[in-house]
C-alpha cells in the first residue's frame, strides 16, 4: 500500500506511518479510532489526509478520528516530532528530503510535507502532528515573507512553543533578520546533517 503525502508529495515513513501500514497489512482498519486509541497510534498527518480522502466512506473520519494530540504513542520516551515542510514555489527539495531522513534515522518522528506548501498548511499540519518542531527550506529567494509568515500564523494559532527553523541559499544579512523575528536558527548549505541532528537534540524538547 502506498501512501503519498498532501500536496503531491511522498511522505518519508516514520515510525507512526510505519505503524499505520502494519496495521493495514495485518487486516485492521486504519482509520478506526478505537484500534487506534488501544494501540496508541498518533496520525501522521499526510497518511490522515489520503485516508480522508481515499473515498466516501470516510466522511465522519474528521470527527470521529481525533488529530495527533489525543491519541499519544506509549512509548516510555516520546521522539522529537519533526515537520520539513517546502513553502511557497521553490521546487527543488533533494536537500529537504535528506535532512527529513537523516532526522528520521536520528529516532525523530519526521513528517515531509511535499512541494510547494504554503505557510497556512504547514502550519495546519504542525499542529495537527503535534509537532516540536517545523524545519523550512527555502531556495527561491522568499525566505524573509514565507519564515515571517510562518510565525506570524503559530502566533495566531497560540503555538510559539513550536520551534522553527530552516536552511537554503541565505545571505548571511539575512540571517540575523530571521533570526532576530524568531527562527532559532538558519543552516546554510554544506551543513553536515549530524550538525542538524544535534542542534535539534539540544534546542527541541520532546512534547
Amino acid at each position: 500500500m502506498a501512501i503519498t503525502g498532501f500536496g503531491g508529495g511522498a511522505l518519508i515513513a516514520s515510525p507512526v506511518s510505519t505503524q499505520l501500514l502494519r496495521l493495514y497489512d495485518a487486516g485492521y482498519d486504519p482509520t478506526d479510532p478505537a484500534r487506534l486509541a488501544i494501540v496508541g497510534v498518533p496520525l501522521a498527518y499526510g497518511v490522515y489526509q489520503t485516508l480522508v480522502r481515499a473515498s466516501s466512506l470516510f466522511g465522519g473520519l474528521s470527527t470521529a478520528v481525533r488529530p495527533v494530540g489525543t491519541l499519544r504513542c506509549m512509548a516510555s520516551e516520546s521522539p522529537i516530532r519533526v515537520v520539513v515542510a517546502k513553502p511557497g514555489l521553490d521546487g527543488h527539495d533533494r536537500g529537504a528530503k535528506v535532512v527529513a531522513r537523516a532526522l528520521r534515522d536520528a529516532g525523530m518522528e519526521v513528517v515531509y510535507t511535499g512541494l510547494h506548501q504554503s505557510p497556512e498548511q504547514i502550519v495546519e499540519a504542525a499542529i495537527a502532528e503535534d509537532a516540536d518542531c517545523i524545519g523550512l527550506s527555502v531556495l527561491s529567494g522568499a525566505h524573509m515573507t514565507l519564515f515571517a509568515r510562518v510565525l506570524k500564523l503559530l502566533d495566531e494559532r497560540d503555538a510559539r512553543d513550536i520551534v522553527v527553523f530552516g536552511g537554503g541559499i541565505i545571505p548571511a544579512g539575512d540571517i540575523a533578520e530571521l533570526e532576530q523575528v524568531g527562527v532559532a536558527r538558519v543552516f546554510t548549505p554544506g551543513t553536515p546533517t549530524q550538525a542538524i541532528v544535534d542542534w535539534i537534540r539540544e534546542n527541541v524538547a520532546a512534547g
